[in-house]
């Protein structure tokens, strides 16, 4: 088991923090790690918290993750421990196909601040695989009049193994006509050619059967093997010659099937059955072979499987013209692949807070990220939301937006806000992609209670009977929750000698006064006080009203004389 992590650049180096929009990105450069290919699940990359500086309550804190480019979870972080861990088991072949070096490239955020750091995983080989040839034999003819150091190219053995571990050489068994020589290509590949080293006679032998092995570069080696059966022709002294070596054309990638790529076309001096031409793909891999086929008598090359410009831009295809007497020229036809605007952009969400309250200052209420595997102009995005909406989406680095308050909020003007988000691209036709959020506007007690009225004047006819309903006050809060429940209190009066508690009392809950006992007109013929209405906030906000109680005469003394006789 073998894994492990290549320091991000280090000693000592100063970490220079550039701000995009609020958001800083670490560039100290790529984090730079590897791992050996189908290392166990839970093996150990690197302790993050370690390599990036940080402590390790603090890389937890900060709800630090690791993003990957193709938005899946190759690696996984424990933010308790700050080990960078393998979360599967990598196939190189798989992710990354004869491609050498195998990078993934990923992104690693935090929050509190929102930073990003930029890393790249890179997937070692391991010798898992053997060299393996097309065909379990190959067939080669050559005519008896062959000079000697003649070389043949013959079919080369595929290997799903990068670098070293790819095929690295070709041995033939021992023989008096032939050897092996190593020819390698313009793509780094290295192709087998068998060397005439002695001249053939076709009355004297007319088949050798020999073994081509194929050794890959791992310790140990791997091989494959195919039977090389060698065909000794008579006299055929001109081979098929190609209109042209190269033949170059564009495809569209939303082509049909059975589309006409091209039609090669070669031609041979000679009569018979040595100028019947036929054509047939030459040292072709498996895309190839699946995705085209040529007609053996026209030489027409027609499409049998859709094309893909995200997964493959262009391919080359060697083509073979073989006469009726077995000689044989070759050409190439490169073919271009044409991006078309097939896939709309995507969005992936790496955050978002649905709750914001209100009166705060600029707030981050979401992070994503957008990408479209198109090219050119239909590769290219642009990212907005609704106006008239009192939020900003700022563009950060690597495509990453950062959605954020304008400024403070007022639920008591509006309490929830639809965004959404649109992606499109600049092809024609245009793609887009809408991503739509709910935000709530979560309550502060920033309004006191307020009284319908400043003052309230209340009439009152004596001799009432006690624990009279004598009228309501009433307030209002444009809060919610416990910060909009009033409650209800009597202030002390002014005057002192006002015995207020005898007199009325008042439900804190509703606001509704009484009068606690009989009043008497020709006693007290008018009283006044104060009244607060409190909310349940915290801290608690209040405001006060005046009341007036005007107590009504009633015919309840009867006349006597002042003088007396």
């Amino acid at each position: 088991m073998e894994a492990r992590g290549l320091r991000f650049l280090r000693p000592r180096q100063v970490l220079f923090l550039f701000l995009f929009w609020g958001v800083s990105l670490a560039d100290s450069g790529f984090g730079h790690y590897w791992v050996t290919e189908e290392t166990e699940r839970g093996s150990f990359v690197v302790n993050l918290a370690k390599d990036l500086g940080l402590g390790q309550e603090e890389l937890a804190a900060r709800g630090a993750r690791v993003i990957f480019e193709d938005s899946k979870q190759h690696l996984l972080l424990d933010s308790h421990t700050g080990n960078l861990l393998t979360n599967e088991k990598l196939d190189r072949e798989k992710l990354c196909g004869p491609t050498e070096p195998c990078m993934l490239y990923f992104q690693i955020l935090m929050d509190n601040p929102f930073q990003i750091y930029r890393a790249e995983l890179r997937v070692r080989d391991i010798n898992d695989h053997s060299p393996v040839f097309r065909n379990k034999e190959m067939i080669l003819k050559i005519v008896e009049n062959t000079m000697e150091g003649t070389a043949f190219r013959l079919e080369r053995a595929q290997d799903s193994d990068g670098g070293r571990n790819s095929v690295q050489n070709y041995t033939i068994d021992p023989n008096s006509f032939f050897h092996i020589k190593i020819s390698p290509s313009d793509e780094g590949i290295i192709y087998p050619e068998l060397v005439l080293d002695k001249a053939l006679d076709w009355e004297q032998q007319r088949e050798l059967i020999l073994t081509l092995t194929a050794l890959d570069g791992g310790s140990p080696p791997r091989s494959g093997t195919t039977t090389l059966r060698i065909v000794v022709l008579d006299i055929n002294d001109n081979a098929p010659q190609f209109a042209r070596v190269l033949y170059e054309t564009q495809v569209p990638e939303d082509s049909p099937e059975g589309s006409l790529i091209v039609q090669v076309s070669a031609g041979d001096v000679d009569s018979g059955v040595n100028a019947e031409v036929s054509y047939s793909f030459f040292d072709a891999s498996e895309d190839i072979q699946t995705t085209f086929e040529i007609s053996p008598f026209s030489g027409e090359i027609i499409l049998r499987a859709l094309l893909d410009y995200e997964l493959i831009k262009s391919y080359k295809i060697n083509i073979q013209a073989i006469d009726g007497g077995g000689l044989s020229s070759k050409c190439t036809v490169l073919v271009e692949v044409l991006d078309t605007n097939d896939n709309p952009p995507e969005l992936i969400m790496s955050s978002l807070s649905k709750y914001i309250a209100e009166n705060s200052p600029e707030t981050v209420l979401a992070v994503f990220r957008i990408k479209d595997p198109d090219s050119g102009d239909n590769g290219k995005m642009l990212c907005y939301i609704q106006d008239n909406l009192p939020f900003l989406l700022k563009p950060s680095v690597d495509n990453f937006y950062i959605l954020t308050t304008e400024g403070a909020l007022d639920r008591e003007s509006q309490d929830v806000y639809n965004v959404t988000i649109t992606v499109t691209d600049l092809g024609t036709p245009r793609l887009k992609t809408e991503h739509n959020i709910t935000l709530l506007v979560s309550d502060v007690n920033d309004n006191a209670p307020a009284f319908t009225q400043a003052s309230y004047t209340l009439l009152v006819r004596e001799n009432n009977s006690p624990a009279l309903h004598i009228g309501t006050i009433s307030a209002t809060d444009a809060d919610a929750g416990t910060n909009a429940q009033v409650t209800y209190s009597l202030l002390p009066p002014h005057d002192p000698q006002l015995a207020l508690a005898s007199l009325v009392s008042i439900n804190a809950d509703n606001g509704q006064l009484f009068a606690l006992r009989s009043l008497d007109y020709e006693a007290l013929r008018a009283f006044e006080f104060g009244v607060r209405a409190a909310d349940r906030g915290s801290p608690a906000l209040s405001s006060q009203a005046l009341v007036r109680v005007l107590v009504l005469d009633a015919n309840d003394n009867a006349p006597f004389s002042l003088y007396s006789e």
